[in-house]
């Protein structure tokens, strides 16, 4: 995160808003969006906004500016993108329930299925519908190192398989108007180039005919590091090459490093060390700290042994296991600091939980001109109604 950004954070949570808090910082989301435009517009791509990772929809006015829509994986999300992006919704699902299928294809542009099966059972009431129709494939090839977030990892149930693929799609050819897939996490592009080419091999005769191939998600388009012109020059190839329009559907790169969470020390308590006890908790608050697992970052902190002041933070929850993580400061902490975590905008909001009757932070928006829009508060209604 630059530094103009960090002070902007930091003079928030100095100031007078309640936490704890998810902010959103429209102007970064939209610096976020000018760089996925730039691939659109050297390319000729379409590019969409994966709602699994982010569907906070008080940005979408502004998204939508930029992007062409948004891919859903299942009823709910697809009704959210069509009702609040109101642009093209694609949609995809491990396996489409027989009650909801007719809902789905009302707000989706396309639809993606699983399985040939899944194509056979509903596929004709998509192209009846006027809903353009995908497959999605294991291309063979991924780098994602952790099983649980591998699609090509043994046993997966994501993406046919090459095997099965050549054997049903001449049958079911007609029926299809593109190719999907999605093996990236959080990667580069020289991942997805080693990607295509696996692809490619497995998948490129059947691709002639056909309108489109989807890139999935996963590609950190927006990070500093990341190699745009590699990914302009894949896409253009790949265009080229097979006479198709290319998809791509990140999610994390709209809104990379523009949100956090706020969050307040609660009390200090000593059991062979610090422990600050946060009004945030990583099980209910942020899941993937203790399912991915990993330790979010915290503006001004170091790691455990950095900085003379170390602290273990843990949330309110009554699971012992909900530890944030070890930390270290310039200083003491007091009870009612607040601290940043950064990079809350993705995954965050759209995995929370009222675990413990725990309430859900605000979600706050701050808009391009300074103004902090405090756009949802949650209370006893919103658990309750959760419950029977």
């Amino acid at each position: 995160m630059h530094t103009k950004a960090v002070n902007k954070f930091l003079r928030i949570a100095k100031g007078t808003i309640e936490t704890p808090v998810y902010l959103l910082d429209e102007t970064l989301i939209e610096k976020n969006m000018k760089v996925l435009l730039q691939v659109k517009e050297r390319t000729g791509c379409k590019i969409f906004h994966a709602l699994k990772a982010y569907a906070s929809f008080a940005t979408f006015p502004m998204m939508s500016r930029y992007l062409d829509g948004v891919c859903a994986s299942g009823l709910n999300e697809a009704r959210l993108g069509y009702e609040e992006f109101k642009k093209e919704v694609h949609t995809f699902s491990a396996a489409y329930r027989a009650k909801e299928i007719k809902a789905i294809l009302k707000y989706s542009d396309s639809i993606i299925f699983n399985s040939f099966y899944q194509l056979e059972q509903y596929g004709k009431a998509a192209k009846k519908n006027g809903v353009e129709v995908g497959l999605r494939v294991n291309p063979g090839h991924s780098e994602v190192e952790t099983d649980m977030y591998n699609p090509c990892a043994p046993y997966s149930r994501l993406g046919i398989v090459h095997s099965l693929f050549r054997q049903e799609f001449s049958r079911q050819k007609s029926m299809v108007d593109g190719l999907h897939f999605h093996v990236m996490c959080q990667q580069n592009a020289d991942v997805l180039e080693r990607v295509l080419r696996s692809f490619g091999k497995l998948y490129g005769k059947y691709i002639r005919g056909l309108k489109w191939v989807n890139f999935g998600g996963g590609h950190h388009i927006t990070r500093d590091d990341y190699d745009v012109e590699l990914l302009i020059r894949l896409i253009s190839d790949f265009k080229k090459k097979y006479g198709v329009q290319v998809y791509l559907e990140p999610g994390e790169a709209s809104v990379y490093n523009a949100g956090v969470l706020i969050s307040s020390v609660l009390d200090i308590v000593k059991n062979r060390a610090e422990i600050a006890i946060m009004d945030t908790s990583a099980e209910t608050h942020m899941p993937d700290v203790l399912l991915m697992p990993y330790r979010p970052h915290i503006l001004g902190s170091g790691m455990k042994n950095e900085k003379k002041c170390r602290y273990r933070l843990a949330g309110p929850s009554c699971l012992a296991g909900d530890i944030i993580g070890d930390y270290s400061f310039d200083k003491p902490l007091k009870r009612g600091d607040k601290l940043i975590f950064t990079d809350m905008a993705l995954y965050s909001i759209v995995k929370n939980t009222t675990f413990n009757g725990i309430n859900l932070p605000d979600i706050a928006v701050l808009r391009n001109g300074g103004k902090i829009e405090v756009v949802k508060k949650f209370g006893y209604e919103d658990y309750r109604a959760r419950l029977s």
